[in-house]
Formats: structure tokens, C-alpha cells, sequence
């Protein structure tokens, strides 16, 4: 099936890049706090704009579609125990958990992506000669 983990590729491409995850870990859309939902372009917390660590706990701007060998079930579960253990609801893991799913489903592998509230953004193709000059942005409703 395939994913979003994170990455350090396109890292810099937009003012306020950062990552602090674990290259390669899976990711989820992250909860945006209250400063970053009124303006979560230039939001000063960041979350807006962030992808969140499964295991690190930690985040990034940037995202990969990458195929792994896991199981749809493995992947609820890692996303539900993640959450879990931060504290946050895990009632609507199953939903987030499609919504993922569906939009790496539907993108190529190696496809990186990057966020600016509930939307998210193709920064790189695979296979493409450059970056975008203008990302692509795609429909995307945060259910968490």
C-alpha cells in the first residue's frame, strides 16, 4: 500500500521549511492550533503547515508517497497507537486513515507533498526534470 512518510526532499522551497522527523517515518496530518487556523500559511506555531511524526512525535513541512509492505489493518493501528500516545482522540482514526490512504493511492511514488491548512500541495512528481514552478494544490478535508 502506499503512504506519506517524511522527508528532507524540496526542504527549503517555501520560507518556514523545517523538519524534525525521522526521515522515512510514517506521517499524518497533524491538528492546527488556534494562531496557525487564522493564518496557517504564516502561522508562527508551524502546525499549519506540518506533517506529524508517527514515531518521533515530531514534524515536517514535507511529505513522500512511498509504497510500503504493511497491511491497511497495521496502518490503523499504527496510526491509532501514535495518536494514542500523545494524548490526542483516536475516534476517527479509521476516517483519517482512509482520507491518507486515498491521497497516496491516488499519487505517484516519490511524490512529495506539502500543506497549508486542510490543503495540500504537489511540490515534486516523480520522474519530473524540476520542482513545480507553481505547486498543485489538492482537495483535502482534515478530519482529525
Amino acid at each position: 500500500m502506499k503512504v506519506l512518510v517524511a522527508t528532507a526532499q524540496t526542504q527549503g522551497m517555501r520560507v518556514g521549511d523545517f523538519t524534525y522527523c525521522i526521515e522515512g517515518e510514517l506521517v499524518t496530518v497533524g491538528l492546527i492550533c488556534r494562531k496557525d487556523r487564522a493564518d496557517p500559511a504564516r502561522g508562527l506555531c508551524g502546525c499549519g503547515r506540518a506533517f506529524a511524526g508517527l514515531n518521533s512525535h515530531r514534524a515536517t513541512t514535507t511529505a513522500m508517497v512511498k509504497a510500503v509492505d504493511m497491511s491497511y489493518d497495521d496502518y490503523v493501528e499504527a496510526l491509532r497507537s501514535s495518536l494514542a500516545a500523545q494524548g490526542w482522540g483516536i475516534e476517527d482514526v479509521e476516517e483519517l486513515a482512509e482520507v491518507l490512504t486515498e491521497v497516496a493511492e491516488s499519487l505517484g511514488e516519490g511524490t512529495v507533498l506539502g500543506r497549508t491548512g486542510d490543503d495540500l500541495m504537489i511540490r515534486l512528481q516523480p520522474m519530473a526534470d524540476s520542482e513545480p514552478e507553481h505547486p498543485t494544490w489538492l482537495p483535502f478535508a482534515n478530519s482529525g
